[in-house]
């Protein structure tokens, strides 16, 4: 009998010797899991991994230009208080192309131009400026608003349905990103009376749908 009983302990001290190795582990891993979970909430992140306001991005083909005091002077934009629509006023020439022109002024310093984004004949994005800084665009709205340029295939300034859907697309998407109204979007010419972006200075009507547009997209 006495025998059998310190056999009943052995087996029961390498049992609870066996039970320890596995529960730290496993208290380990539980606490991996937690702190996963809260740092997702803290974070603003789905479970997918993806910031909420990122829901409806278009797709944008980030180009940087290089930082130069012609076209990136890397000043930082003060507060986003509106978006402000432009024309390339250079027909036929496709997004990259006017982008390439915005990079080439830190070597030529024809004059000082640059916009946050352009959007090209096919509807793609480019954008050439971080949405923190100052593009050389809108004259006294520099230091407040981003800007969008858009390609155009004629001298009329009229936007193809590819630039146009995606101009809707950006700029709904920039107004629920950034907290803009669609009442803050506005022309090149509400600020200094300049011609730009033509299409929608010529003809008003088109302009109001393009607003009733991105509110509608906006939500």
């Amino acid at each position: 009998m006495a025998g059998n009983r310190k056999t009943h302990r052995r087996k029961k001290r390498n049992t609870a010797r066996k039970n320890r190795k596995w529960i730290l582990p496993a208290v380990f891993a539980v606490l991996i899991v937690l702190a996963l979970v809260f740092w997702r909430a803290g974070s603003g992140k789905t479970s997918s991994g993806e910031d909420p306001s990122d829901e409806g991005r278009p797709e944008i083909d980030v180009q940087l230009l290089t930082p130069n005091e012609y076209s990136r002077p890397q000043i930082a934009l003060k507060k986003i208080n509106g978006i402000v629509i432009h024309y390339t006023a250079n027909p036929g020439a496709t997004a990259k192309q006017n982008r390439d022109y915005f990079e080439g002024l830190a070597k030529s310093h024809a004059t000082h131009a640059s916009s946050h984004f352009i959007v090209g004949l096919k509807g793609e994005i480019i954008q050439c400026i971080p949405s923190s800084e100052i593009s050389y665009a809108s004259n006294s709205r520099n230091d407040d608003t981003l800007s969008i340029e858009l390609c155009h295939p004629d001298e009329t300034g009229k936007f193809n349905p590819r630039t146009y859907d995606s101009a809707v697309e950006l700029t709904a998407w920039l107004c629920r990103h950034f907290g803009v109204s669609p009442d803050q979007i506005i022309r090149h010419y509400d600020i200094t009376g300049k011609d730009c972006p033509k299409y929608f200075v010529e003809h008003e009507d088109a302009w109001e749908q393009f607003l009733a547009d991105v509110r509608a997209k906006a939500g």
